[in-house]
């Protein structure tokens, strides 16, 4: 896992109506391969653009096996069973070699991302070493890629009725139950999956 020089560019500062720490969820005639189905987490949205990470599509990777191919020890812990049950998510289409890790904000590592006073990105293998070694964060989730759109785009997807958008819930993005974790972040807007060809994108 590389540390995302390339995002720095595209970091910038919030904007009035921003939907930063928002969930976008996919609406059923959206049928992008990479978003069908799928719940996204926005980490950062203003005026020039959005990036988020996409946290209910694993990907048949295990964080076991991306710690072994990164050559990070866990010295045979307890907690190896554990990784080994974790799935690694298909963040997205852009930069997918690219790992960023979605964790409990309150400690930063080599390259971490305050986006609210409970959730943070990190983008470099310091972070992972810790988890191996049972000193990282409570709560994480761990991607390879992540989701972009230009300036202007999400907004005209929204207004297109691909999405849903609602303030996001770390308790979702921290599930390991990834087949509810669509139907959870609806349920957030008082509606159920089997409604959304019915409800328009909220903003």
């Amino acid at each position: 896992m590389d540390t995302n020089d390339s995002l720095s560019d595209t970091l910038f500062d919030d904007s009035p109506g921003s939907l930063t720490n928002h969930f976008l969820i996919a609406m059923p005639h959206l049928d992008d391969p990479w978003f069908h189905h799928t719940v996204t987490y926005l980490w950062k949205h203003s005026s020039q653009g959005a990036l988020g990470i996409v946290i209910n599509k694993p990907s048949n990777l295990r964080v076991a096996e991306l710690l072994s191919e990164l050559d990070i020890d866990t010295h045979g812990r307890l907690g190896d069973i554990i990784f080994h049950n974790q799935r690694v998510m298909s963040g997205g289409p852009v930069e997918k070699n690219k790992g960023f890790i979605l964790h409990d904000t309150g400690r930063d590592w080599e390259y971490t991302l305050p986006v609210t006073s409970e959730v943070s990105v990190s983008m470099s293998k310091d972070i992972l070493a810790d988890i191996a070694q049972g000193k990282g964060p409570e709560n994480y989730m761990v991607a390879l890629g992540c989701a972009g759109w230009e300036a202007g785009q999400l907004e005209q997807e929204i207004s297109r009725n691909f999405w849903l958008t609602v303030p996001a819930l770390p308790a979702i993005i921290f599930s390991n139950d990834h087949d509810s974790k669509a139907e959870a972040a609806v349920g957030l807007l008082g509606v159920s999956l089997s409604q959304l060809s019915s409800v328009a994108g909220h903003s």
